[in-house]
């Protein structure tokens, strides 16, 4: 179902949702009162709703829909501002679970990064819906390896499709005994990161800020990377600091989670951990590789929780994981492997 109030915007979203043969747009409906109205008769998984619109806006009518139909997936359509990327997370936190930046013009809307981008959510939440009424897959067996004798000085996660609601989870469970740094990579663009940032501190677990140039990493703190720069980890035994840095994207993304996870195992001499969250592509996996050279330790979200199994996926496949879990799970092992638990 798309919900937006402007028909040129409707039309465009259909056109692009119908050209893959996956997916079927079974209503087009101007506000979020006809879509809370219709929800249950359009039978849709996957509901992509506009935040500002007349009658009923996004913001009111999410927990309609979600009571109308539980199971139903939301992405939140949020025009790329401050007060639009802050509408936007606080609808993660109530229970949608997506957004997409709204496009400004048809122009934008018609962009290749933009199609790509709603496409792969709206097909990974389908799924992610539908997998609950399906028989589970055999999935082959992955390698894990064993735990590193020498617990870890630095926390380092990696996440982006469906990652804001994973961070969310990922950072309530750790709770406030993370014993060493923690910093993170989102695919994210620069309005929404230090926004996210707000919001994870607003869980009142670890605080959170969005990293800063020559910033002290401190234990039991979050550093999130800053949208359009490259979070890097410096230092020595005794230290480690952040360094953000403009070069060029990797993975068609900056900032990515392979710088961060390459320069984190040099200055940690291998004393890293990683989770790798749900995410398209393979960010991360060249990075992982160099944790896991230098003696470090890496857990990656499993399949039927990730919305896209690209990024842990890639990591668990190439054998370089020491669990695969549910995001739920993922918390308490990091917490047991930070403590220099054994598996």
């Amino acid at each position: 179902m798309i919900c937006d109030d402007s028909v040129v915007i409707r039309g465009a979203l259909a056109r692009i949702l119908e050209s893959d043969p996956e997916i079927a747009v079974v209503a087009k409906v101007e506000n979020g009162k006809l879509a809370v109205d219709r929800i249950r008769d359009a039978r849709a998984d996957v509901v992509v709703l506009d935040i500002e619109m007349p009658v009923m806006d996004g913001l009111t009518a999410l927990p309609l829909l979600l009571r109308a139909d539980p199971g139903v997936r939301v992405i939140m359509a949020s025009t790329l501002t401050t007060r639009g990327a802050d509408i936007a997370l606080r609808a993660l936190r109530l229970g949608a679970s997506d957004y997409v930046p709204k496009p400004s013009s048809i122009g934008t809307v018609n962009d290749d990064g933009f199609k790509r981008e709603l496409l792969e959510k709206v097909k990974g939440l389908g799924r992610l819906r539908r997998r609950t009424a399906m028989p589970a897959r055999t999935q082959p067996p992955i390698a894990l390896r064993p735990a590193p004798p020498i617990p870890a000085r630095l926390l380092a996660v990696g996440s982006s499709t469906g990652g804001p609601q994973a961070l969310f989870t990922l950072v309530q469970g750790l709770g406030r005994a993370v014993g060493v740094p923690v910093v993170m990579t989102q695919h994210m663009p620069a309005t929404f990161t230090p926004i996210l940032a707000d919001h994870l501190n607003r869980l009142g677990q670890l605080p959170c800020t969005e990293a800063r140039d020559g910033q002290a990493l401190v234990a039991g703190q979050i550093y999130l990377a800053p949208g359009d720069r490259h979070l890097l980890v410096e230092g020595n035994r005794t230290s480690l600091r952040v360094r953000l840095t403009t070069d060029p994207p990797e993975n068609f993304c900056r900032p990515s989670v392979d710088p961060m996870l390459r320069s984190a195992a040099a200055a940690c001499e291998g004393r890293v951990l990683v989770a790798m969250l749900t995410g398209m592509g393979r960010d991360g996996l060249t990075g992982t590789t160099k944790v896991i050279e230098a003696g470090g330790a890496a857990i990656g979200q499993d399949e039927a929780s990730s919305v896209v199994w690209g990024m842990p996926g890639a990591i668990a496949q190439a054998g370089l994981c020491h669990a695969v879990l549910p995001l739920p799970k993922i918390a308490p092992k990091l917490l047991e492997m930070l403590k220099g638990g054994r598996p």
